[in-house]
């Protein structure tokens, strides 16, 4: 296997991106920010599990026999990168949701504050406005 295969399909083995966790997934999803910005909004049906708790407490919050899916704020974060680490030291099965919170917000998916789930309007500079998926 050349080189570019072996990096791009390790990729993909351990990132997902936020349409296909909107499509669904066989697992659980894990919000790993704090609760100051989960109060703010979260991907409905999430978990919210901060970072710094995941050593404590994901045999208590997450099933072993699950993927788990982890995500924080966005690119410009590593803290999915972090949480999915400690997943990882645990055993867990684990992917890291790519974009985060801030592309499932500005890609117009549902966002869960306060127990009401609302959907908003995609950012046209970051998803198709018609609300089809860009299918790749």
């Amino acid at each position: 296997m050349n080189s570019a295969v072996a990096y791009f399909s390790g990729r993909l083995a351990f990132e997902t991106d936020v349409a296909d966790v909107a499509r669904g997934i066989d697992g659980v999803v894990v919000d790993a920010r704090n609760a100051e910005s989960w109060r703010q909004g979260h991907v409905p049906g999430a978990v919210h599990l901060p970072t710094a708790e995941i050593a404590e407490r994901a045999a208590e919050v997450v099933g072993r026999d699950v993927e788990v899916v982890v995500y924080c704020w966005g690119p410009g974060c590593n803290g999915a990168t972090k949480a999915a680490l400690e997943f990882a030291r645990l055993g867990y099965a684990v992917k890291e949701m790519i974009g985060g919170f801030e592309y499932w917000a500005r890609e117009g998916y549902p966002v869960e504050v306060d127990g009401v789930v609302e959907r908003r309007s995609p950012d046209p500079l970051t998803a198709p406005v018609s609300g089809v998926a860009c299918a790749c």
